[in-house]
């Protein structure tokens, strides 16, 4: 006897026409058509709600730094901190009165806003004239990786070839030519950016290729966590101190110039 055919799909039981009086078929057509468009439906329910929850999970991950959210355009978050400006880059007199230490991420959006429309701004009225110096700190997030951080030990091996200067010129570049969000640029691209700026491209290479400056943008990320900067750009804007820990209020997001006018216009008091 012949083994009987397992069903392997789920079936939905129509009677045939045939079978059905004349007067029932519109009826019971389109009460089949319903049954069919129901099941559509709720099956197309079902992905989006699947998609959505997955999209929202994305934008939950938890990194190093303790970031849980993707960088959105945050509103200004004020609070007075304690935090180190480390032996990170300055940009400015070393001497000036008032410090912004910046902790940003290179492949940040919002980062790449406060550079374009801000950070010129800072440089022209405190920067340039000696009242303000910057220091830039590593933050890269983990949604943003692993470009972030490769372009954050890109920079610190710019520095190594050079000084403070050499570092920004290179973080300059790294702005001005990335498109955000993770894969806004290719490892290429930060040997292209070296080879540009007269760096020595072997030694440059090499000291990316072995991520020399690993440990020091994570020392940056422990930091990031300890001063309370949750997402990017978060700033901190205090009086400079000789042992390099500044009292500083928190300023959160790619604000407007207005915003570090007022504070950085108080510190200077």
């Amino acid at each position: 006897m012949a083994a009987k055919k397992e069903n392997k799909s789920i079936t939905i039981p129509i009677p045939s026409l045939s079978m059905i009086p004349s007067k029932l078929k519109t009826t019971q057509v389109l009460v089949a058509l319903l049954i069919i468009a129901s099941f559509f439906l709720g099956s197309l329910w079902t992905k989006v709600q699947y998609l959505e929850k997955n999209n929202t999970s994305g934008s939950n991950t938890a990194g190093v730094a303790g970031v849980t959210s993707a960088p959105q355009a945050p509103v200004g978050d004020t609070g007075t901190v304690t935090v180190s400006v480390d032996d990170d880059p300055v940009l400015g007199d070393k001497n000036a009165k008032v410090t912004l230490i910046d902790f940003s991420d290179y492949e940040c959006p919002f980062c790449k806003r406060h550079f374009e429309q801000t950070l010129p701004e800072l440089i022209k009225k405190y920067i340039d004239t000696g009242k303000v110096k910057m220091v830039y700190r590593d933050l890269p997030l983990p949604f943003h990786d692993p470009m972030a951080t490769t372009e954050a030990i890109a920079a610190n091996c710019a520095r190594d070839q050079g000084d403070d200067s050499t570092y920004y010129k290179y973080h300059d570049e790294i702005f001005k030519r990335t498109t955000s969000n993770g894969n806004g640029l290719t490892k290429e691209n930060l040997y292209t950016i070296a080879s540009d700026l007269g760096l020595n491209a072997d030694t440059f290479k090499s000291c990316l290729d072995s991520e020399k400056y690993k440990e020091e943008v994570q020392k940056d990320l422990a930091d990031a966590t300890k001063a309370g900067a949750t997402g990017t750009p978060t700033f901190f804007i205090g009086k400079s101190s000789r042992n390099g820990q500044i009292s500083a209020t928190k300023l959160v997001g790619a604000q407007p110039f207005a915003q570090f006018e007022a504070l950085i216009d108080k510190a200077l008091q």
